[in-house]
């Protein structure tokens, strides 16, 4: 570990260096982490407890909300602290540590989207089989290979990461730790690890962008072929949510990624866009556009409601 000897600390630069503007950003994210949390952790609750909700769709809906409510506590209660800190450093192991998680949790994300544009192709265009081409056996084994190519993805930039000498204080030009932002700062040379990070990536992206891509092109030529307006509009429909996600998160994650490290405004935008934009997004754009998330969480909060009434009524027969 000979590279932690020469140099212990980085300098998360964050969104703003004026102390105004960095109270009002405080704010500003808290709100948004607070909203992210509670409104994934909403989705996860409805679809734990309400029995129509027992779908592929839905399961694969509970993992994503239980992904957004990691990848947004990866970056964000940093970002906070170095927001109203005057020294705003990170430790080079945790920088490290939180690199991995960022690239493993936001792999996992873009493949399981993928398979969530996969359960829409099996539902749409076969319908008759979607029972046996989404069985519970088989939703698991690809949520599961999901993690694990994520994290043996991450794993191995991250191993390459460790290997390099961080020689001289270095300054992050934005609020968390990525594979791009740490390169500059190396000493060492870094043409196996910017390789390694490219390839890693265009595999993992090209993979899974292909059979979103697929997925889709399948479903929308069932989709116009339908003679039913309406059936037209129910598949649009359940599709909707899930096409805004991947537009987002794939567009900004892909630009991030691909566009070369400068430290310029766009990368901190697009760094911001899909790591803690879209899991504040997501929760809201399913539960908007979805009857049957909108109708159980009336029903969750009509029982929570009536379960507080009768605790308060309780406590007034004893008074």
């Amino acid at each position: 570990m000979r590279n932690f000897s020469v140099v212990s600390e980085f300098i998360l630069l964050g969104l703003s260096d004026d102390a105004q503007v960095q109270a009002v950003l405080f704010v500003a994210f808290l709100v948004i982490y607070v909203l992210t949390l509670t409104g994934n952790s909403m989705i996860l609750l409805v679809i734990r407890v309400d029995a129509h909700l027992r779908s592929p769709m839905y399961f694969f809906l509970g993992h994503l909300s239980f992904l957004d409510l990691l990848y947004s506590s990866v970056s964000t209660p940093k970002m906070l602290e170095n927001l109203v800190s005057e020294t705003k450093t990170i430790p080079v192991k945790g920088c490290l540590a939180q690199a991995f998680f960022v690239f493993a949790i936001g792999g996992t994300e873009a493949l399981l989207l993928a398979v969530m544009a996969y359960d829409r192709y099996a539902a749409i265009c076969h319908p008759l089989l979607y029972g046996q081409m989404m069985s519970d056996r088989f939703c698991q084994v690809l949520v599961w290979g999901s993690w694990i190519l994520a994290i043996l993805n991450s794993l191995i930039n991250t191993l390459l990461a460790v290997s390099l000498d961080f020689c001289h204080y270095g300054t992050i030009h934005n609020y968390n730790c990525e594979f791009p932002s740490l390169f500059p700062l190396s000493c060492s040379d870094i043409s196996t690890n910017a390789t390694a990070l490219v390839c890693t990536f265009v595999i993992h992206a090209s993979g899974t962008f292909l059979l979103v891509v697929c997925s889709y092109g399948y479903i929308f030529s069932t989709v116009l072929n339908m003679s039913s307006t309406r059936g037209r509009s129910k598949a649009f429909s359940t599709c909707s949510s899930h096409l805004t996600i991947v537009i987002l998160y794939f567009g900004s994650a892909c630009l991030r990624y691909v566009m070369p490290t400068s430290g310029s405004s766009m990368e901190t935008f697009f760094s911001l866009q899909y790591s803690i934009i879209t899991p504040l997004l997501n929760p809201f754009i399913y539960s908007l556009k979805n009857k049957e998330v909108k109708t159980a969480m009336r029903k969750l909060l009509a029982r929570f409601c009536q379960h507080i009434g009768e605790v308060d009524q309780r406590q007034r027969v004893k008074s």
